[in-house]
């Protein structure tokens, strides 16, 4: 069973073991490497009636990061790439929900990273809404926008001998998020 928009209004939590915070960076200049964050927590406000009245905030744990290389996830948690000992968290803050259609949403916010804060805006499609077994009322979103890593103070790289570097700038970050309604 599904429900409207307007019985979607509430406070939810993203459900960690559902959602999905990823990314992709270019490597090598011929190759992406793909890898998400496993530590993350996130709340929402939805209005279903006016969507623009609609916030939330994700909070991740720099630590988590996750490549599949232990080796290369060891790099980036250093102040070569994301300085883990020193920003422990990764954040983003609503401050304008724009609905482009029933299912189309831009959402704009701050994102932190490290010490630098600037805005990005992330285009969300609603995928739909269900009860679970549980009971639980769900729904989901998905979403993605390539930022520029330098403009968050992430600057390292290393020159290839043909020419070119090693890790591009741009990095898609990915959202496919779960969340569940409180009572």
């Amino acid at each position: 069973m599904t429900v409207s928009l307007p019985e979607l209004t509430g406070d939810y939590v993203l459900d960690a073991a559902h959602t999905r915070i990823g990314f992709v960076a270019r490597h090598a200049m011929v190759t992406k490497v793909r890898g998400a964050f496993h530590q993350f927590e996130g709340t929402a406000h939805l209005d279903g009636s006016d969507p623009s009245r609609s916030t939330g905030q994700v909070v991740i744990k720099t630590e988590s990061i996750d490549t599949g290389v232990e080796q290369r996830d060891q790099h980036l948690r250093t102040n070569d790439f994301l300085d883990a000992p020193n920003f422990p968290e990764i954040t983003f803050r609503t401050t304008k929900v724009e609905p482009k259609s029933d299912t189309d949403y831009r959402v704009t916010g701050d994102l932190t990273i490290k010490d630098t804060t600037k805005p990005v805006t992330i285009d969300f499609e609603y995928t739909g809404n269900a009860v679970d077994p549980y009971g639980n009322l769900r729904v989901g979103l998905e979403g993605s926008v390539t930022i520029s890593r330098k403009e968050f103070g992430v600057t390292w790289n290393a020159a290839l001998e043909g020419g070119g570097v090693l890790v591009g700038d741009k990095v898609v970050l990915e959202f496919d998020v779960s969340a569940i309604k409180q009572s």
